[in-house]
């Protein structure tokens, strides 16, 4: 028999059928819907008319990050949607992210009215240090990614002046992404206003199942920003496998009468993980939200289960790249922050 375990049950409600998103309370009080809708890798031009579609679909609950270089266009569609009655800012939970350049602690604040002043909004529902990693401030229009270097500010001073964002009223709550469970840790022990979320890499090729039960029995929300392994786009950069062709993974889904995707992502809806899907097709958003209307049984989650292989299959998480050609390049791939 296997020993125990702590392995606190999910933090949501996923039962019956509903014509609005279930939420996941915060512990910071917030009510967050648990798909969000991801902007990463859309291209000028792109982005804009897919977060109107994606308010179209039913997605209130916007993923963002200074660094994506798109929150200008982005402001835009807000304001189109706003304006056209699509939705009300009170109806949204946007998300925003500090990134690595912006980690100083007179900086912060200025990334965070940056960022917003793009957005056209006055307040971020939920802002995460993006990583946990500083690099030397490169200029707000200008966020680091190349030749970077590392900067001189604790992980933990600048955790400081997110809370200060709260007390100024430019965010309601603060979490993290990319934290490994040593980091998190760590912050839970010397932070004033505890973290909201740990936004990671987690699928069912990397289930990381003590960092998220770690933050789940701590009221930290897990999200999921490679929900679905990072699909044909990682295949075609980095060679890596998709969780969409797995064969078990489609045993499943035709079980269930629903999409591989659609099972990947209820899988960790059932794990208690919220999730974060990100496509420009109008037929996929929609897919992807259309998650509450079936429920895995135990013996299809075991199976998923079974899929675990115990490394990330994707880059972003940890930007090795981003150092070559600087000074803190320690290998020919770049710079493993997590070594």
């Amino acid at each position: 028999m296997s020993p125990a375990y702590t392995k606190p049950g999910p933090a949501f409600d996923l039962t019956g059928t509903s014509p609005t998103t279930p939420t996941y309370k915060l512990n910071s009080g917030h009510e967050m819907p648990v798909v969000a809708y991801g902007t990463y890798r859309s291209a000028p031009g792109e982005v804009g008319p897919a977060v109107i579609e994606a308010l179209k679909a039913g997605y209130r609950h916007l993923d963002l990050a200074h660094v994506y270089r798109n929150e200008k266009e982005i402001g835009g569609a807000l304001k189109q949607a706003f304006d056209e009655g699509i939705v009300k800012r009170e109806d949204l939970f946007i998300t925003g992210k500090l990134w690595n350049s912006d980690h100083d602690v007179d900086i912060v604040p200025q990334a965070c009215d940056t960022s917003l002043k793009d957005l056209q909004i006055d307040h971020f529902d939920l802002y995460v240090i993006h990583f946990p990693i500083c690099w030397k401030h490169t200029g707000l229009d200008t966020p680091g990614y190349g030749a970077s270097e590392l900067g001189d500010t604790s992980l933990i001073d600048t955790w400081h002046a997110m809370e200060a964002l709260v007390d100024a009223g430019k965010t309601r709550s603060i979490g993290v992404s990319n934290y490994p469970l040593v980091l998190m840790h760590d912050l839970t022990t010397q932070a004033k206003i505890q973290p909201a979320c740990n936004q990671i890499e987690v699928n069912a090729y990397y289930q990381r199942e003590s960092l998220v039960n770690y933050c789940l029995s701590r009221g930290i929300c897990v999200t999921a920003h490679t929900p679905l392994g990072g699909g044909a786009t990682n295949t075609e950069t980095w060679g890596t496998v998709n969780p969409l062709t797995e064969p078990l993974i489609k045993e499943v889904a035709d079980a269930c009468g629903k999409s591989p995707a659609q099972v990947l992502l209820r899988w960790l809806l059932q794990r208690g993980i919220c999730i974060l899907p990100k496509s420009v097709k109008p037929h996929r958003m929609a897919q992807n939200i259309d998650l509450f209307d079936f429920s895995i049984p135990d013996d299809g989650m075991d199976k998923i289960t079974t899929l675990e292989r115990y490394h990330s299959f994707k880059s972003n998480p940890n930007p090795l790249p981003a150092f070559l050609g600087g000074k803190d390049a320690y290998s020919a791939e770049g710079t493993d922050i997590f070594d």
